[in-house]
């Protein structure tokens, strides 16, 4: 009984800090325009003011998910290229946060490396696709296993065939645990030159939150899709004020 209780709560929290933040989407559109990369992207807004070479690259998944790549240069280097892949709730810009003597992005540009930095599907810099607009529920009906299986194999194979080199290759968590699963199956080898795993994960049977086991075994996410609520938002002012009060 208190499991039910407390995954009905969390199913009625989430759905309010949705709906607080404007999240609840549309249906689904029989129109979905393709764009450039925007304007305010990773490169004009975290990388040239800090005086590196930038370009914003689109790739397209197998299942038709236009994803965002910014490569990050020193001048004209030509270096072995390096793939950032960042965790969950975030986007490439994690690897940029920090001043530039201390984000791993720019210390593996000064150091002559080709970077590129990764952003997921459904994340700021990634948001278009082929034929669904992001504010469909098709558009959002997917989970890690299609970042296994179109995402990263996407990403590799644009950077090796542009580069012509195998790929290093660095992740945090989720990143770690789309390419754990990707490797263990053999996938990418091919292409990899090296892999340095950040907070990895393997397996999750051994969370110690409460908040974070009842909601994966009470299939909170699948309910609130269900229930026509497609994203949450961690960036939305409503989720950020719950989630201080929490902490």
């Amino acid at each position: 009984m208190a499991n039910t209780s407390l995954s009905t709560i969390l199913v009625i929290l989430f759905w309010g800090l949705t709906l607080a933040t404007g999240r609840k989407l549309s249906p689904l559109s029989t129109t979905a325009t393709l764009s450039s990369p925007p304007s305010d992207g990773i490169c004009s807004s975290m990388v040239m003011t800090q005086g590196y070479t930038c370009g914003e690259h689109l790739v397209t998944s197998q299942d038709g998910y236009i994803l965002n790549l910014a490569r990050i240069r020193m001048g004209e280097s030509r270096g072995p290229p390096v793939l950032l892949q960042h965790g969950l709730f975030m986007d490439g810009i994690t690897w940029l946060l920090l001043p530039s003597n201390q984000s791993l992005a720019f210390l593996l540009a000064d150091n002559g490396f080709d970077v590129w930095v990764a952003n997921t599907r459904g994340t700021k810099f990634s948001r278009q696709h082929t034929s669904l607009p992001s504010n469909s529920s098709d558009y959002w009906n997917w989970s890690w296993d299609e970042l296994v299986a179109h995402d990263l194999p996407a990403t590799f194979k644009y950077v090796h065939d542009l580069t012509g080199k195998k790929l290093h290759y660095v992740g945090h968590s989720q990143g770690t645990l789309i390419a754990l699963a990707a490797l263990s199956q053999d996938q990418l080898l091919n292409m990899l030159k090296s892999a340095a795993l950040l907070s990895p994960i393997a397996y999750v049977g051994q969370m110690t939150s409460p908040l974070a086991k009842n909601a994966a075994e009470n299939f909170i996410a699948e309910s609130l899709y269900n229930l026509g609520i497609f994203e949450f938002n961690m960036r939305g002012g409503s989720v950020i004020k719950f989630l201080k009060d929490l902490c």
